[in-house]
């Protein structure tokens, strides 16, 4: 099949990558498998350390994997850079940029080795900085330097755009605007796989998510269907005179569990709209006033946070790498990405 006809324009297949030499070996990715179709937008979730930026970097191509297998637009993104490099386009976590360069100066250096490059006006357009353009790159806003590295993601018009944390630094009218024009992106046919820390972003952007832990993938869905697995809150205040004994029996309410704290009561179901009706038509039918009745499904923190523990709790958690006695330890990722800030290649010829 060719490439361009393919499906799934991500695939992920058992994917490892191993740091350190012999005896001190770290796998910081253990068997990641996942895939991303055309046109969605995929999320990548995890803490600190979970394999995040190890595992998109293979499929970047900046490094080969030890283990498993990367298809990107049906090409090895490592061995076949060349045919990879000018369709994709990469936003990395930090910039690295000229300080001394203006803005538009920047852009149009970028521009020279992409291909198929944007306008340096429409690129600027696109991210809110064309009242920027002549700016010095180190008079700029850490937010403003994030919006930057954006534009330069998007100059070679890519068919699959990489987000490492796109809206860190960003104030909250930008964050918003970074969405919308994410949004306009995959509606317009690019797939998009992003890494953030912010739930909330994760929740509103993506069609797709996974959320690793400790090199291994503990849970993939829709958001719908990872926060479906956790269970939902009701949660209220007896009036006076009306005391916890005197509600129906929870488990006529599809109740799991529930903590009471004075006249406060907060509940946890699989079932919200069964526990929800019972619990209001028993109010009704006993003239009972529910004060500040809250009734929500799970969030995605909430399931992230679970799921985190779970996957601890079950094993999922392996070696840690050492460092030096009394020092830092130090994130395998740290020389590879300074490698790239350096070089920063999005979507060039080479």
């Amino acid at each position: 099949m060719d490439a361009n006809q393919h499906d799934d324009v991500i695939e992920v297949t058992d994917l490892r990558r191993v740091y350190g030499g012999e005896g001190r070996e770290f796998e910081a990715v253990r068997g990641v498998t996942f895939s991303v179709a055309r046109g969605e937008l995929f999320a990548l979730l995890g803490t600190n350390g979970a394999g995040k930026t190890s595992t998109v970097e293979l499929i970047e191509g900046l490094a080969p994997p030890d283990g498993g297998r990367v298809r990107v637009l049906g090409h090895d993104p490592y061995a076949d850079r060349a045919a990879v490099r000018p369709r994709i386009g990469v936003m990395l976590q930090e910039g690295g940029f000229p300080s001394e360069l203006t803005v538009a100066e920047t852009v149009r250096m970028w521009a020279s080795c992409t291909s198929g490059a944007r306008p340096t006006g429409e690129a600027l357009d696109l991210v809110g900085l064309a009242h920027r353009a002549d700016v010095r790159v180190k008079q700029l806003s850490g937010g403003e330097k994030r919006r930057l590295d954006l534009a330069l993601a998007l100059l070679g018009r890519p068919e699959v755009l990489f987000l490492d944390e796109p809206t860190t630094g960003l104030d909250v009218e930008g964050r918003r605007n970074t969405w919308e024009l994410v949004r306009e992106l995959r509606d317009g046919g690019t797939t998009v796989l992003l890494t953030t820390h912010y739930l909330e972003e994760a929740e509103i952007l993506a069609d797709r998510l996974a959320i690793l832990h400790e090199g291994r993938t503990a849970a993939i869905g829709t958001p719908a269907e990872v926060t479906a697995s956790q269970p939902s809150h009701v949660s209220f205040e007896l009036p006076d005179g009306c005391f916890p004994g005197d509600l129906p029996p929870l488990a006529e309410l599809g109740v799991n569990s529930h903590e009471t704290t004075g006249r406060s009561i907060r509940l946890r179901t699989n079932e919200l709209q069964r526990t929800a009706t019972a619990l209001l038509v028993w109010a009704e039918r006993t003239r009972v006033e529910l004060r500040g009745l809250d009734v929500r499904s799970a969030s995605l923190e909430e399931a992230f946070l679970r799921i985190s523990r779970e996957a601890t709790a079950h094993g999922v958690a392996g070696t840690q790498p050492t460092g030096p006695p009394g020092g830092r330890a130090v994130d395998p990722g740290d020389k590879t990405r300074e490698s790239v800030a350096q070089t920063r290649g999005r979507g060039t010829a080479g």
